[in-house]
């Protein structure tokens, strides 16, 4: 499946930055599905999003600055609304009306979770609903936003499958005593799918100090959902009552390689762990699940008969099903 080759994901809303990244007066550059995007912050302190070219002659108005909210390019000046209409022309005389097919092509988007999102065509669904994220018990902190030389599939499958801990996640929780969850439940939703399972991990010092948890072995209750096409929110739940919740999303820059953006959210406080402390453990994991899916083939098969299937590959199947159904005319 070559995301690039199916307009449907166009429809799709997907993270392409931190808000903390779009300064006041310069746009910034994103490739989202083989294209050049633009961003910048408009009048009312919003992100915008259109095509990164002008429709004058063509040069991209990421090179350029931002006006009083408008974005203006470095070629000949000229300035276009969040809208993409052209507010000003400057080699025209003030009081000549600008043409209204002087206009650049604009894209939804929106501020969520401290991302920018951006959907490229008719929306087909809504941006992840995260309830924590607005639960005054629980903390949103940043965590990781990079590029991985691999197809987002290939993540959201990763993502929901509790048999790699085992053989990838040798430093951090994977037990060689859990090579299979003990439960593992899966249903779909309209959104995608929703799995629970209970997986036995072991607990390494730095994670005992981050968990509040003495013992060295634990298990993890978890509550996984694939929000299509590549997001996904892992809900951790520890015995003592502590909640990790890891949201990320494989955003795809093109066929081959996809922006990363994943944040937690917890339901403890700075001075119980410091999320510094939190980010470096997720961090050692994350690098474990990168080594392994930058050796996979981007181009990944919907039809199952092309790779091999265990009893542990159920949710990555029905992740392909799903978007193989919806690709189909």
């Amino acid at each position: 499946m070559l995301v690039t080759s199916h307009s449907l994901f166009k429809r799709f809303w997907y993270p392409v930055i931190p808000m903390s990244l779009l300064a006041e007066e310069q746009p910034k550059s994103f490739q989202l599905l083989g294209q050049k995007i633009v961003l910048w912050i408009d009048a009312e302190g919003k992100p915008a999003a259109a095509l990164d070219r002008c429709c004058h002659r063509s040069a991209h108005l990421s090179l350029g600055s931002v006006k009083q909210g408008a974005i203006a390019c470095a070629y000949h000046g000229w300035q276009y609304d969040r809208s993409g209409s052209c507010l000003h022309v400057p080699q025209l005389p003030t009081d000549t009306p600008i043409p209204k097919n002087y206009r650049i092509h604009t894209f939804a988007c929106e501020e969520r979770y401290g991302y920018v999102w951006v959907c490229m065509g008719d929306p087909i669904n809504q941006i992840a609903e995260i309830p924590e994220a607005s639960d005054p018990q629980f903390r949103l902190i940043p965590e990781f936003y990079e590029v991985w030389n691999c197809a987002g599939l290939r993540v959201m499958e990763n993502e929901m499958d509790l048999a790699h801990p085992t053989f990838v996640h040798t430093t951090t929780f994977g037990s060689a005593d859990h090579p299979i969850p003990e439960e593992l439940e899966i249903t779909e939703t309209d959104y995608g799918l929703r799995a629970t399972a209970i997986l036995g991990v072991v607990n390494p010092k730095s994670q005992q100090k981050n968990l509040k948890m003495d013992s060295d072995i634990t298990h993890r209750q978890l509550q996984m959902d694939w929000f299509m096409p590549f997001t996904c929110k892992l809900r951790i739940n520890y015995p003592n009552g502590l909640v990790h919740i890891i949201v990320n999303t494989a955003t795809p820059i093109d066929d081959k390689s996809s922006q990363i953006v994943q944040f937690c959210l917890r339901n403890d406080t700075e001075e119980q762990t410091k999320a510094a402390d939190a980010i470096a453990f997720d961090r050692q994991v994350t690098l474990e699940d990168k080594a392994i899916l930058e050796t996979t083939d981007y181009d990944v098969p919907l039809d199952a008969k092309f790779e091999q299937h265990m009893m542990t590959d159920r949710p990555g199947l029905l992740m392909r099903r799903k978007l193989a159904a919806m690709l189909t005319p």
